[in-house]
């Protein structure tokens, strides 16, 4: 059976943990506590640079999420969660790079102040300005479709889906954005969104982690 390293509260394992569930793929959900349980001998054999998620396939490992995702929808194509046509391929990677490229370091920046560490004023305003685009971005690109390509769930829902409900906690409205608010409370509709947000609880004593994840990236 699939082998699952996850914690609750990273982005990062929820993109992996909804498409497993979305796919109806059995697995083992091994919890990896982040209070540097991920640098202990175990999770280091199955991930050298010793970050979450991970999974062991029938013996075959892969790390970084956008890799397993890919991995998961080439090893188990039903129901499928990428389309075929050219156009479409082109909207789930657009989607799906400026989810983690644009929109992920921006919320990590804008979370610093919020575990206590120091930001500088202009990286913090910068990437309050990121986060508006790209939001600008989805809401057009979502135009009257129910997702991002057509009326079908697709990686892109996924990536974009477990980071956009988090803009909210940074003071962020999607009041201006109908088309993304109205997509991100269907997606919180799927029992897969259910099955994985975290609890408020879980995000509180999440935080003292977070803080040392984030003194690390220094």
């Amino acid at each position: 059976m699939l082998k699952f390293y996850y914690n609750p509260f990273s982005g990062n394992v929820r993109r992996v943990w909804v498409m497993l569930l979305e796919k109806h793929i059995p697995f083992e959900s091994i919890l990896v506590n982040l209070d540097d349980d991920q640098f202990g001998n175990d999770f280091t054999a199955v991930n050298p640079l010793q970050r979450i998620p991970a999974i062991v396939d029938n013996g075959f490992r892969v790390i970084e999420s956008l890799a397993i995702l890919d991995y998961l929808e080439a090893k188990y194509p039903t129901p499928s969660l990428m389309p075929s046509e050219p156009e479409n391929i082109a909207i789930v990677r657009m989607v799906e790079m400026l989810a983690v490229s644009e929109l992920q370091p921006s919320l990590l920046a804008l979370t610093r102040p919020l575990v206590g560490l120091e930001v500088d004023n202009q990286k913090l305003d910068a990437a309050k300005e990121r986060v508006i685009s790209v939001m600008q971005f989805y809401e057009n690109l979502l135009g009257r479709h129910s997702y991002f390509v057509g009326e079908d769930i697709t990686l892109a829902d996924i990536v974009a889906g477990t980071l956009v409900p988090l803009l909210t906690m940074f003071g962020f409205s999607l009041d201006a954005y109908p088309r993304l608010k109205a997509w991100s409370d269907q997606l919180a509709m799927r029992e897969s969104w259910q099955q994985t947000t975290p609890l408020p609880e879980v995000l509180e004593a999440a935080l003292p982690n977070i803080r040392k994840i984030l003194e690390r990236r220094l």
